[in-house]
């Protein structure tokens, strides 16, 4: 019952990234794409719908841990204090970004509030790889289960280490141009020309990014951590990832280049959970790992709740996932038009 809980919460926070990804990224890129206020009007038009709902996932991944995992819970949430504190800041400014906004008739505010809007979709995109590399890094986990991190140190992978270093950074960019060109996609694939083709040539260009950083990164990991190869070296189906990974990466570029936007798009999305989902792999069944010693490592069988709570919790689970689920079908289906300066809408 704790792998399967393990599953969900990886689950949801994939459900996550895939989903608020592109808002982020239409955020980083819209000053590219958008050449006019009116332009980077239409670029908040495509996420006004359903960016405060993507959000919801990222909540109920949370409410997830705290059910299931209340020590990894209870450890992270203290020990990661400071970068959650600015990443809750950083949401607050992009709300604030987006719907004042509309609210405003003003030359001056516009490019404040567009300038915002840029600036907490990059700072989210880096601070949320950031914490990703911090996740698979290992952390100064003690016997009592807590740690705490200052934001840097020496940038070094060993000893006294900060919540920055040199690979956490890197995992930091690799999330904010993965992500930057996830936002291209999907503009590419609500807006009209001339917006639709300057955001396929922004996903153009970071592709070759995405695809360097993808080595780069792999490479980084597994000199910081090696202990990731040791699933994928065992004989079953873990070369499916790498093999999704690929293939997705592979598929961006090719629907791209055929003006398939939502092909590309999906492609893009598979390449995120790909990436995820060989974290979670790899680290399993280890959730957060002690780089003071390896038994202070929070895992499944020292951190998940009790075995009733978690049966009858996956009842509750399947229902409300499935209402947001339902919830969620509608609201795409009813804004799966493309945005155009025509259309109606409040942003």
């Amino acid at each position: 019952m704790a792998t399967l809980w393990f599953a969900i919460v990886a689950l949801m926070l994939v459900i996550y990234t895939v989903l608020d990804g592109f808002d982020l990224g239409a955020g980083t890129v819209h000053w590219l794409v958008g050449r006019t206020p009116e332009e980077r009007r239409l670029v908040l038009r495509s996420i006004g719908p359903v960016w405060d709902g993507n959000e919801v996932w990222l909540l109920a991944a949370g409410g997830t841990l705290y059910f299931a995992f209340p020590p990894l819970y209870a450890a992270s949430f203290s020990g990661f204090y400071l970068p959650l504190i600015m990443v809750l800041w950083l949401l607050m400014l992009r709300g604030i970004s987006i719907e004042i906004r509309a609210h405003v008739d003003e030359p001056i505010w516009y490019a404040f509030y567009d300038f915002l809007f840029a600036l907490s979709g990059a700072l989210l995109s880096i601070f949320l790889g950031a914490a990703l590399g911090n996740v698979i890094r290992g952390v100064p986990l003690n016997g009592d289960g807590y740690f705490f991190l200052p934001l840097w140190t020496t940038f070094r992978v060993t000893g006294s280490v900060g919540i920055l270093d040199w690979y956490t950074v890197l995992v930091g960019v690799m999330s904010f141009v993965t992500l930057a060109s996830h936002g291209a996609y999907w503009l590419a694939l609500k807006t009209e020309e001339p917006l639709r083709g300057r955001a396929r040539q922004i996903a153009a260009v970071l592709w070759w990014a995405v695809a360097l950083l993808t080595v780069v990164g792999l490479v980084a990991t597994v000199w910081v951590r090696p202990a990731v190869l040791d699933h994928y070296s065992r004989p079953g189906a873990g070369w499916l990832i790498p093999a999704l990974v690929v293939a997705a990466l592979a598929g961006m570029a090719f629907y791209r280049a055929r003006g398939r936007d939502l092909a590309a798009f999906l492609a893009s999305s598979l390449y995120i959970a790909g990436m995820l989902g060989g974290v979670a792999f790899a680290m399993y069944p280890t959730l957060l790992a002690s780089n003071i010693d390896p038994s202070f490592s929070l895992t499944l069988a020292n951190s998940a709740a009790g075995a009733y709570g978690l049966r009858v919790g996956i009842m509750w689970w399947v229902v409300g996932v499935l209402l947001a689920a339902g919830y969620f079908t509608y609201v795409y289906w009813s804004f799966r038009s493309r945005v155009s300066a025509s259309g109606e809408g409040v942003y």
